[in-house]
């Protein structure tokens, strides 16, 4: 349904002098696909560049180079209306602070007809009707539609962000941190909203998130981002125990499970800085492997069955946390 090929996003950015500009390198040489009805879950550390490639799936954020290519077609070789009318059709996106992306001054039927009105979708009457099917699809009463968004409680803004995504039945759902906005008890109300619409719709779902564990349970495959790169796509049944790279096996080992306690494989050192990457792999300032190939060059990407990682010195698939552990001291 969608592909990215060697997409890079770099952003300049004003330091020191009036004239001075840093580049940011904000996603580099990304590679990913998304197929019909799949979930593709995004973890990462805050920075690594996850809502900057969700941005560029839903065609907000323009590549400095590479392609982006929506069911066959080119999206930044298309005119802008053209580019438009595809994916404002058949991509929905749920921004992650509800409290923001919804228009505070405009009731929620408005909020949900304005995707059908730009679109000329249906007649006002069936306009109407569909705002109607779209909130009872999300779980929220009639009386909603008459409702402010200042109104509602932060769940019921996100529904209604879920529902405005929803609105023109679209068959990809890109979904930045859905539920980082609102308290724990209302996160699992939406995350099930989220499996509940994929299924009965037949939804292509892309979550991006911090909860790495949340992921892990909702995704077929998972994606691990660090500082603009994919280092490693892997199926969900495989994570973490099945991760190749050495920072996915550290990241997953730093969070909180319901039976097993937190045993963290340790990293020294702060995540380098997106103006200025190291060279070679990104992790190796960090990495308990690294050696001089490592600083050398990036390493090209390795596949074993449906799994693709980019390492010199992986893991072996089944190692332990505890193993690591020791080899890292």
């Amino acid at each position: 349904m969608l592909e990215l090929t060697d997409v890079h996003v770099v952003h300049k950015a004003r330091s020191g002098g009036l004239f001075a500009r840093d580049r940011v390198y904000a996603l580099t040489a990304a590679n990913l696909t998304v197929n019909p009805g799949e979930t593709v879950g995004v973890v990462g550390e805050s920075g690594c560049g996850k809502s900057t490639l969700a941005k560029v799936l839903v065609g907000l954020q323009r590549p400095t180079a590479g392609t982006v290519v929506f069911r066959g077609q080119d999206l930044w070789a298309l005119k802008e209306s053209q580019r438009r009318a595809l994916i404002g059709s058949s991509v929905g996106m749920v921004f992650q602070d509800p409290s923001t992306a919804l228009n505070r001054r405009l009731p929620v039927r408005q909020v949900l007809r304005d995707p059908l009105n730009v679109h000329g979708r249906g007649t006002p009457a069936e306009r109407d009707a569909r705002v109607r099917e779209l909130l009872e699809l999300v779980g929220l009463p009639r009386s909603a539609a008459d409702a402010l968004p200042g109104q509602l409680s932060g769940g019921q803004r996100q529904r209604v962000a879920v529902a405005r995504a929803l609105a023109l039945e679209p068959d990809l759902l890109i979904a930045d941190e859905p539920t980082s906005a609102l308290d724990v008890s209302v996160r699992a109300q939406i995350l099930n909203l989220l499996l509940d619409l994929k299924e009965r719709l037949g939804l292509a779902l892309v979550f991006v998130s911090h909860d790495i564990q949340t992921v892990r349970r909702m995704s077929d495959r998972v994606v691990t981002m660090y500082l603009g790169r994919i280092v490693e796509q892997a199926p969900a049944q495989a994570v973490p125990l099945g991760a190749r790279h050495p920072y996915t096996r550290a990241l997953f080992s730093a969070t909180p499970g319901l039976i097993s306690p937190i045993n963290p494989i340790p990293l020294v050192g702060a995540v380098p800085s997106a103006t200025r990457p190291p060279s070679g792999c990104p992790f190796r300032t960090r990495c308990w492997r690294a050696d001089d190939p490592c600083a050398a060059e990036m390493p090209a990407a390795r596949t074993d069955d449906d799994h693709l990682f980019h390492c010199h010195h992986p893991v072996a698939a089944g190692a332990t946390d505890v193993e690591l552990i020791q080899e890292r001291v």
